[in-house]
């Protein structure tokens, strides 16, 4: 687990220096705009959690996409669209974005947000609990596979989900599992049930001969946690 910094606090300066950290990259790198912010808004408006990803993690989505070329996205765990707007605009002209959201009001929050965005033609929310829609998604024609895959939903289903993304993929295609850390709990194999999805979910992509992974731990403005990084093999 991260430390705090051992220097004297300062008059102004955050108990937390990472915090500041992310503000400073991402006010460099990631600044949030019009349509970012008002995503952010809304989801307080409406009394979200405030557990989406911050501005540099939402750029790293980005850039993830970007990189691997991905036409299609699929995102489990949608809340306020946050992340879901930074995903779809990194896609290409023709790419395609499906959020799937388990709470109805939180997909109405995300679809306004989309919209918003200029962004409701590229990314659909889809309500419902993700390990009933995907089945129906993926007995759609054309559904997959899909190019990137981020999984940032309930943690107790996360060696479900990493399953349906398999199911899902092709080779080369990229999986993000979000909050795979949990502030070093991750260590507890008699944790909460969340803990114990997040280590079956390690478990199965350790033993998985199809992907090659890696996790990263991340300490910001959301805390201290980290994700799964996954490739699948070609």
């Amino acid at each position: 687990m991260s430390e705090r910094s051992q220097q004297p606090h300062q008059p102004g300066r955050s108990d937390e220096p990472w915090e500041e950290v992310d503000r400073y990259v991402t006010d460099l790198l990631a600044p949030d705009d019009e349509a970012l912010s008002a995503a952010l808004a809304a989801g307080e408006e409406a009394g979200l959690p405030p557990i989406g990803v911050a501005g540099n993690q939402g750029k790293l989505l980005y850039l993830l996409t970007r990189m691997v070329g991905a036409r299609s996205v699929l995102e489990i765990g949608t809340l306020a669209g946050y992340s879901t707007i930074w995903l779809a605009r990194a896609l290409p002209e023709g790419g395609r974005l499906i959020s799937l959201e388990y709470a109805p009001a939180h997909a109405e929050v995300a679809r306004a947000n989309l919209a918003r965005a200029g962004l409701d033609t590229v990314a659909e929310v889809r309500t419902g609990p993700a390990l009933d829609t995907l089945p129906l998604l993926a007995a759609e024609p054309g559904a997959g596979p899909f190019d990137l895959f981020f999984i940032d939903a309930d943690k107790v289903n996360n060696p479900r989900y990493v399953e349906w993304a398999l199911k899902l993929s092709r080779p080369g295609s990229v999986i993000v599992v979000d909050n795979v850390i949990r502030r070093g709990a991750v260590l507890n194999k008699h944790g909460d049930p969340s803990v114990r999805g997040t280590r079956e979910m390690f478990d199965l992509v350790s033993r998985e001969p199809r992907l090659e992974a890696t996790a990263v731990q991340t300490v910001g403005s959301k805390g201290y946690d980290g994700f799964l990084l996954a490739r699948v093999r070609s």
